[in-house]
C-alpha cells in the first residue's frame, strides 16, 4: 500500500497508480478469469497511454529490497488506462472507478444546513407524536391487565369474574347482558354466552348434568368467562371510565 492510496483534494479523485493496479485492474482482470499484470508492464502500459511525463519519484520498497516506482493518476487517467482492457475488465474497472468518484456525505456540512436541520426536526418530532399514539392506543390494554388481580388461570363463572375485576356481580352481569355477551332463553335462568363471543375466545361453556330429587336428570348450561374475555372486558370498563 502506498502513501497515496486514495485522496480527494477538492473533490479531485486521485490514486497512485500501484494501488490502480493493485486494487482495481487486477482484481477486475482476476473476477474475468484474465491473468495479472506486473507493474513493470502496467506502467508500461501507463506511459503509452498517458503520453506525458509522469512523476515517477515516489516509490516502495519490497521484502527483497527492490523498489517499485509509481505516479499519481487522477480519474480521467484511470478512466483512459482501464478502457485498454477488455470488455469484461473493462466494466468492472469502470464501475469501480465510478464507485470512488461516488460524493460521501459531510456531517458537519449537513449539521451547518438550516434546511437539512429543519427537516431532521420535523422528522423525529413526527416520529415521536407516532410512538406517542402508540402508547395511548397501548395503554388501555396494560391497563386492563392491570386490573386483574392475579392472573386468572382457565375459565372462571361471572360472579368469580366480577371479584377479579373489582365490580359488583350484578353490575357485571347487567354490562354483559347490555353489550350483547350474555343472555337468556325465553323462561329461563341461566346465563348463556352469544356464539361471537364464545368463538372468540372470551366466553366458554359448561355442561352439567344435575340429579333431580326425583332421581330424574336435568341438563344446566353456564357461561364462563376465560382469562382472555376477563382482559377484554377489564379494558371495556376501563374504557366507559367505570370505576373498578
Amino acid at each position: 500500500m502506498t502513501k497515496s492510496t486514495l485522496a480527494v483534494p477538492n473533490g479531485v479523485v486521485t490514486m497512485s497508480s500501484l494501488d490502480f493496479l493493485n486494487n482495481i485492474i487486477n482484481p477486475s482482470r482476476k473476477e474475468a478469469g484474465e491473468k495479472p499484470v506486473r507493474p513493470s508492464d502496467f506502467h508500461a502500459r501507463v506511459n503509452d497511454e498517458i503520453g506525458e511525463d509522469l512523476n515517477y519519484e515516489n516509490f516502495v520498497v519490497g521484502k527483497t529490497g527492490h523498489k517499485t516506482y509509481y505516479t499519481i493518476l487522477n480519474m480521467d487517467q484511470m478512466t483512459l488506462i482501464g478502457m485498454r482492457e477488455s470488455k469484461a475488465v473493462r466494466r468492472s474497472v469502470l464501475e469501480k472507478l465510478k464507485s470512488l468518484s461516488r460524493p460521501t456525505a459531510d456531517p458537519m456540512v449537513a449539521l451547518n444546513n438550516p434546511e437539512f436541520l429543519r427537516g431532521a426536526l420535523l422528522t423525529y418530532s413526527e416520529k415521536v407524536i407516532t410512538l406517542t399514539h402508540q402508547v395511548d392506543e397501548m395503554r388501555p390494554d396494560v391497563e386492563a391487565f392491570d386490573r386483574i388481580a392475579t392472573k386468572a388461570e382457565g375459565s372462571m363463572c361471572i360472579t368469580d369474574a366480577a371479584k377479579h375485576l373489582q365490580v359488583q356481580p350484578k353490575f357485571l352481569f347487567k354490562t354483559l347482558s347490555e353489550q350483547h355477551w350474555i343472555y337468556r332463553r325465553a323462561g329461563g335462568k341461566a346465563w348463556l354466552g352469544y356464539q361471537d363471543k364464545i368463538q372468540s375466545g372470551y366466553l366458554e361453556h359448561k355442561v352439567t348434568t344435575v340429579s333431580r330429587s326425583d332421581g330424574s336428570e336435568k341438563i344446566v348450561e353456564q357461561a364462563l368467562v376465560t382469562a382472555k374475555g376477563i382482559a377484554k372486558i377489564s379494558k371495556m370498563l376501563g374504557v366507559s371510565g367505570v370505576a373498578a
